[in-house]
């Protein structure tokens, strides 16, 4: 399992509109094959600021699945221009056995 992470910097004042943007965008991501799970959680010492994890089978599911389908095209039109700076996407590996 890999874990997606992203602080997502929404543009002060338009957190209204991205998280009910991210309702209609998050089953074009939901329902990628690979896809695990997806949370979005908001900060409480930094409101414009928002976390997104998102558990894929693989980094490919990802990057090879998600990012080139249309899908994705779709969830750029509705977030992208929300964000300022745009987010560094990184992905995470546990090291710890359960």
């Amino acid at each position: 399992m890999i874990l997606e992470h992203a602080i997502l910097p929404v543009r002060s004042g338009s957190e209204p509109d991205f998280e009910a943007a991210f309702a209609k965008a998050r089953p074009l991501v939901a329902d990628q094959p690979g896809c695990r799970s997806v949370s979005l959680s908001r900060s409480i010492e930094s409101p414009n600021l928002y976390l997104l994890l998102i558990e894929w089978d693989s980094v490919e599911a990802h990057t090879d699945g998600f990012r080139m389908s249309r899908e994705y095209e779709s969830w750029k039109t509705l977030l992208h221009h929300f964000y300022n700076p745009f987010p560094v996407v990184e992905h995470f590996t546990s090291v710890v056995a359960r």
